[in-house]
């Protein structure tokens, strides 16, 4: 909407001057009177009222060219995200991973053959990762989501997955030896040809958990489990499993 509009015509000079009740407020009423009449010129000139229209034209123009640009900008934004992943590998701490992994994510962008091994991402937030043949190894993933994920064929050796929500994920033929997965939600998992070989699992929910066809879970330490498969504990023991109260 236009905010100039056509101004009414201001009154003549000798009438406008008649609202002055005291002489000293004269100049003050004349300098008003000046303005009005400017206003009113400018009100009437045709090539104001285009710079208006042009000025809402840029307006549209720039969204247009915002939405059309959307695509490089988010292209950009995750080149940087690989960016930081890709430079920190191989170093502790997050760098910046934590961010990056989840902003990725948040825009579905795959993270298959990830490589964050021995990574600080406490708490990371990966809800339904694709997180095919990834190397976690020996990262610090306390606490974090990995629910509903995808992590077959992932390198998760000597993980620290304490209390991490693994609901739903799928660790088919991953890797969990000597993983540290004490108190940790595994309900509902895919461990299907799993390594779980020394993993500390003590006090880790397994309920409804899928482990037919699971691999060695030799020396594995299944104290306390909690809502276990009917046969799961004498399965695991008779394969190799331990149950101690110390994770030592």
């Amino acid at each position: 909407m236009l905010v100039r509009e056509k101004k009414v015509r201001p009154e003549p000079w000798s009438d406008f001057r008649k609202r002055a009740r005291i002489g000293l407020a004269v100049p003050f009423y004349a300098i008003e009177w000046t303005w009005e009449w400017l206003a009113y010129a400018l009100s009437r000139w045709a090539f104001l009222e285009v710079l208006e229209y042009a000025s809402s034209l840029s307006v549209l123009v720039a969204v247009i060219f915002y939405y059309a640009e959307s695509g490089d900008r988010k292209k950009q934004k995750h080149y940087q995200a690989w960016q930081v992943i890709n430079t920190a590998q191989g170093k502790g701490g997050s760098g910046g991973r934590i961010e990056a992994l989840q902003e990725l994510n948040a825009d579905h962008e795959p993270l298959v053959g990830v490589d964050a091994s021995g990574a600080f991402l406490q708490g990371v937030r990966l809800h339904g990762a694709n997180l095919l043949r990834c190397d976690l190894s020996s990262a610090d993933l306390r606490m974090g989501d990995f629910s509903g994920a995808n992590l077959e064929n992932a390198e998760l050796r000597s993980a620290n997955f304490r209390e991490a929500n693994l609901q739903s994920a799928g660790l088919k033929e991953a890797d969990l030896s000597e993983a540290d997965l004490v108190g940790a939600n595994l309900s509902q998992a895919d461990l299907s040809g799993t390594n779980l070989e020394n993993a500390d699992l003590r006090n880790t929910n397994l309920s409804g958990v899928r482990y037919a066809r699971a691999g060695s879970i030799k020396g594995a330490n299944i104290y306390g489990v909690r809502n276990a498969p009917s046969g799961f504990v004498a399965w695991a023991t008779s394969n190799g499993a331990i149950s101690r109260e110390s994770g030592e």
